[in-house]
């Protein structure tokens, strides 16, 4: 796991993470049901997606668009395993801890609030 802003700088510098941006849809989302449901939101996909130690479809499992937190995902590179291993250092083939899942969740939290 990364320093935020040693991670944030290194986000910004990558051309396909900086281009992430939420649409009118999503922000509207974002804005009408509030950051805490969202938050709830992002636990339960990390939770269902990205913490089991086998994921069938590793890589592919975070659609690019639908949920603001989807986005936010790419952003930050928490959309697969292998990003979360490349970008935060975090190692594939074992199941996420609950610290590496919060982890995962203030860093899209971090993200997300620059649209609020």
């Amino acid at each position: 796991m990364r320093d935020l802003d040693t991670l944030f700088a290194a986000l910004g510098k990558s051309t396909f993470r900086s281009g992430f941006q939420l649409r009118a849809k999503d922000l509207n989302y974002l804005q009408q049901k509030g950051i805490s449901k969202v938050l709830n939101h992002a636990e339960d996909f990390v939770g269902k997606r990205l913490a089991p130690a086998y994921i069938k479809n590793d890589g592919k499992q975070t659609p690019m668009r639908g949920h603001p937190v989807f986005v936010a995902q790419h952003a930050t590179a928490c959309c697969c395993r292998g990003c979360l291993q490349k970008w935060h250092q975090i190692p594939q083939g074992r199941e996420l801890s609950l610290a590496e899942q919060a982890y995962i969740v203030v860093v899209l939290e971090v993200w997300l609030r620059k649209w609020l």
